[in-house]
């Protein structure tokens, strides 16, 4: 749930501000009282349609920038149709916490994830404010809050974190355990074939491999780490397992994004590949929309079954049952849209290679 469409921050990687979609100016700044409460009638419609479980997420923008009264307003209208066991949860860059928030979320059982990228170094390269400056100092002040809160064994999720190629994992790993995070989810940067990620000298080049490798090594020696799903996702799929992560694995993900103004759309993700891509040509709306009468649709299911690679190298390849292909967003070119292996194929070779080497240390695979 979009339930901002602004920031208060300007990350020079952003996919919604920063890489070509303008769709956000169409938007309300903020969901309104009116969107909140038809959010509410949806998904507790949805809640009875399925039988999955779902899980709601806040997203922007920042969704900090709805403050307290508009925040409280929308969880009391979602806790009135969907039960404490309803998974909620924020994703946020933490510099608007304060401790009435924490105590909100807290009352209406809504976790927190903080996107950080490292120590103060490594954050401020990219993740900076609207004048240029860095953001590590304020989002380790919100850290501070929350690991102090009284509900924070609940509250505190974990990190959010965007690779950067060029800095030392080992830096970033410790650092992260010093702000005692129970988890670390790493994501890849966003490119495609157009406009290859950050660090990224070529298609067929492994810096972050590379980088993945020497976090994977950090990981498995150290006796009490915090939960790196990534990493995890892999290892588990190599022994014949299930992943939790979308773009490893052959595992479905029904995603769907509500806009600011209650409008139905693609992961917003997609907004990497070109202008729109995020949006379906049907103007679909939770104002007049039942949910699963949109998930039903056509073209609600060409756009999931784009998770799904239709690459031949992708699906003739000896780690396709792990890889999955990558995300969409990574798959993109200009000539052959989606048809197409993900711009970290070599990453990924490498770092299930990788994992296979330990797997074979300890007997566990042949």
């Amino acid at each position: 749930m979009k339930v901002a469409s602004r920031c208060n921050i300007n990350c020079s990687y952003c996919y919604v501000y920063n890489m070509g979609d303008d769709g956000w100016r169409d938007m309300p700044t903020l969901i309104s009282r009116d969107t909140a409460s038809a959010l509410a009638r949806a998904l507790g419609q949805l809640s009875t349609d399925q039988v999955k479980p779902f899980a709601t997420v806040f997203h922007g923008g920042e969704p900090l920038m709805l403050g307290e009264r508009r925040l409280e307003f929308i969880l009391k209208s979602l806790r009135s149709v969907l039960p404490q066991s309803h998974v909620l949860c924020m994703q946020t860059n933490g510099m608007l916490l304060t401790n009435n928030i924490l105590d909100l979320c807290a009352s209406y059982r809504m976790s927190i994830s903080i996107s950080l990228d490292g120590p103060k170094k490594i954050n401020d390269r990219f993740r900076i404010d609207k004048k240029g400056e860095g953001t590590h100092d304020k989002v380790i002040s919100g850290i501070k809050k929350l690991r102090e809160h009284k509900a924070s064994e609940f509250l505190y999720s974990g990190l959010l974190s965007v690779i950067d190629p060029t800095s030392d994992p080992l830096e970033s790993y410790n650092y992260f355990k010093s702000l005692e995070a129970p988890s670390v989810d790493f994501l890849y940067r966003d490119g495609n074939y157009v406009k290859l990620p950050f660090g990224k000298n070529s298609i067929d080049s492994v810096e972050y491999g590379n980088w993945l490798c020497k976090l994977l090594d950090t990981y498995l020696e150290d006796k009490d780490p915090p939960k790196i799903r990534f990493l995890d996702d892999i290892i588990k799929l190599r022994l014949g397992g299930r992943g939790a992560k979308e773009g490893l694995g052959q595992s479905d993900y029904g995603i769907a994004i509500i806009e600011t103004d209650g409008s139905v759309a693609k992961n917003d993700t997609l907004k990497s590949a070109f202008g729109g891509a995020d949006r379906f040509e049907s103007r679909w709306s939770i104002h007049k929309d039942r949910l699963l009468d949109v998930f039903r649709t056509d073209e609600f299911k060409a756009y999931h079954e784009l998770q799904r690679t239709t690459s031949q190298t992708c699906l003739g390849c000896e780690f396709f049952k792990i890889c999955g292909g990558g995300m969409p967003l990574h798959r993109w070119k200009d000539t052959t849209e989606y048809d197409n292996p993900s711009v970290y194929c070599a990453d990924q070779k490498k770092l299930i290679k990788h994992v296979e080497f330990y797997l074979k240390k300890e007997r566990l695979i042949n």
